[in-house]
Formats: C-alpha cells, structure tokens, sequence
C-alpha cells in the first residue's frame, strides 16, 4: 500500500462526512501536513498521511508539535483502518 492510496482514500471519507480534505502547503516551509481537512461545525485537522509502518521525520514532528501547542489537532494517518476510524 502506497502513501497515495491512504490520500486518496482520506480525500473519499472526508467528502463522506461532508467536509473538505484540501493539499496544504506553505511557500517557504517544509514539512508542514499534508491535508488541511475542514470539516462541518468548523472543525479542522491537519493530516499527515504516511504509507504503513513508516513515521514522520523529525521536522515533521517538530512542526506538528508546534501546532499541538496551539491547540491545533494534528493527526498522523498510515493505513486503510485509520482512514474508516476518522474523525
């Protein structure tokens, strides 16, 4: 299973629960998540999306951590199960 596979099927679940799973990037900053996805009642999660058994790198969890801080819910997602367990 690929890292795109999990994508795409996080993009299909996030329609499905009438919400948006937008690419996010940031000009002029690596490592930020890779979904921005707003979902109804206004809640937003930033998605990092990995392929199974592999982990964010340090600058990943760095700036995932930054967010957490902020009170930002930031979310790692790396298999088919989490994809059907979220939110």
């Amino acid at each position: 299973m690929l890292e795109r596979d999990i994508e795409r099927a996080l993009v299909k679940r996030v329609k499905t629960l009438g919400g948006m799973a937008e690419k996010f990037t940031s000009p002029g900053r690596r490592s930020v998540p890779d979904r921005l996805v707003t979902l109804p009642e206004g809640r937003v999660i930033f998605v990092e999306l990995k392929a199974p058994g592999k982990k964010p790198t340090d600058n990943q969890l760095r700036d995932h951590q930054r967010r957490i801080e902020l009170g930002c819910d930031v979310r790692v997602i790396d298999s088919l199960e989490a994809v059907d367990a979220f939110p």
